[in-house]
């Protein structure tokens, strides 16, 4: 029940997105990253993720929408002005509205349940509802659907309200990234799991076939309902990037029927950061492989160290882009990746609370510009994960124009 007034808000909001996106430098970013997705030599690139931030960086209290749909539109909108208007990354703004199709997951037959934290912000606790070997039998694989009449009378809606200003677009599934391991330790729990990979292997393998499985069957039927939309564009890649290739789709696409090898595709298993790398590549990387070997480019990596892993994970079919966490040694992982991947390097988040050293950020980014000169890699920085800016949110801009100014110097 958007009103007329809240109309016209968001219309103009969607106008200055469309002046913005209309700018040279968008083209010109959009270039880059293309020519970046594709290992080609450019400049390092750099993006902003504030995620846990955005409260302290546009609260909703600035939002002047009531309706709750109204408010959701809006704030989309002016974080899209606000990316323009402070941070000095690489992020491209599109003149374009997107709207998801209406499908719908009937789940995996249990939910996790978490002992949450007595603090507002603090840290849940795992509370396993797989307990033993039997339990297994509660996961059920998901069926999927799609509402084609809804999907129908959201893509209208959207046209009456920003089809003049906007490309109106429509998707279906364009983000598909496989967390089996994230999956199967919010129901089993994280220390339950590491204790079975020494006292019941064959029960986790057993978990780890039955998600494979069901994921196969999801990607299957995402096929059969023609759901599956191209992400070779500004859509999230792996954890930190985006998709501007040229070399997606693959040859003999058919724009009505988008298939597996036309788009992009990730993994990750951030719970396995402390075993080893022959244990995370058993329990894990193999499941993972067989899902992505279908897609034309893939992505792998989290917050997870791949230090120590990185040969294992050069065995993944396509793979393009590697995330290197904070706590990875940069000097080993540039050396082995060089120019025949991306280094998807995420800085330390939490330089952005506490002491806020600009000459120490600067020193801590260069060092890894300069480190990834070195060894030609195809560089970018992502900084995201972060939780709080302890309601500095000028932060943000400031460790972007530190990036940039070290960028520049190249």
């Amino acid at each position: 029940m958007i009103t007329i007034e809240e109309r016209n808000i968001l219309r103009d909001l969607a106008k200055r997105v469309a002046e913005i996106a209309d700018l040279p430098i968008m083209a010109e970013r959009r270039d880059i990253w293309k020519k970046h997705n594709s290992l080609q030599p450019s400049r390092p690139l750099m993006l902003m993720f504030p995620e846990g931030s955005w409260g302290e960086l546009l609260p909703h209290s600035v939002l002047k929408c009531q309706d709750g749909q109204a408010r959701g539109i809006e704030w989309s909108l002016r974080s899209r002005i606000y990316y323009y208007e402070h941070f000095q990354d690489d992020t491209v703004i599109e003149k374009e509205w997107v709207i998801s199709k209406a499908i719908h997951n009937t789940g995996w037959g249990i939910v996790p349940k978490h002992i949450p934290s007595t603090e507002p912000r603090g840290a849940w606790h795992f509370d396993p509802v797989i307990k033993e070997y039997s339990d297994l039998k509660k996961i059920k694989i998901p069926e999927i659907s799609h509402d084609e009449e809804a999907s129908k009378r959201n893509m209208e809606d959207a046209q009456k309200l920003f089809g003049d200003i906007l490309d109106i677009k429509q998707k279906g599934v364009a983000h598909i990234s496989f967390h089996l391991m994230n999956q199967y330790t919010g129901l089993r729990g994280l220390e339950e799991v590491m204790r079975d990979m020494y006292e019941a292997p064959e029960m986790l393998h057993e978990a780890m076939a039955f998600l494979e499985e069901g994921h196969r069957y999801i990607l299957k039927r995402y096929i059969e309902l023609n759901l599956l939309s191209l992400n070779n564009d500004s859509t999230y890649n792996n954890t930190g990037g985006n998709g501007y290739t040229d070399e997606l789709p693959k040859p003999g696409f058919d724009p009505d029927c988008v298939r597996l090898c036309d788009m992009w595709g990730s993994a990750e298993a951030q719970e396995l950061a402390q075993v080893s790398p022959k244990m995370h590549l058993e329990f894990s990387m193999e499941y993972e492989k067989r899902l992505l070997e279908p897609f034309g480019l893939t992505g792998y990596g989290c917050c997870e160290d791949l230090t120590r892993k990185l040969d294992e994970v050069f065995t993944i079919p396509h793979i393009r882009r590697i995330s290197i966490a904070p706590s990875a040694n940069v000097d080993i992982c540039a050396e082995k990746l060089q120019n025949k991947y991306i280094f998807s390097w995420k800085p330390q988040p939490s330089h952005l609370i506490g002491e806020f050293d600009t000459d120490f950020i600067r020193k801590y980014i260069k060092h890894t510009v300069d480190v990834a000169m070195k060894n030609n890699c195809i560089l970018e920085m992502v900084l995201k994960d972060t939780h709080t800016c302890q309601n500095h949110p000028e932060r943000f801009d400031i460790w972007t124009q530190i990036g940039r100014e070290i960028i520049n110097q190249i």
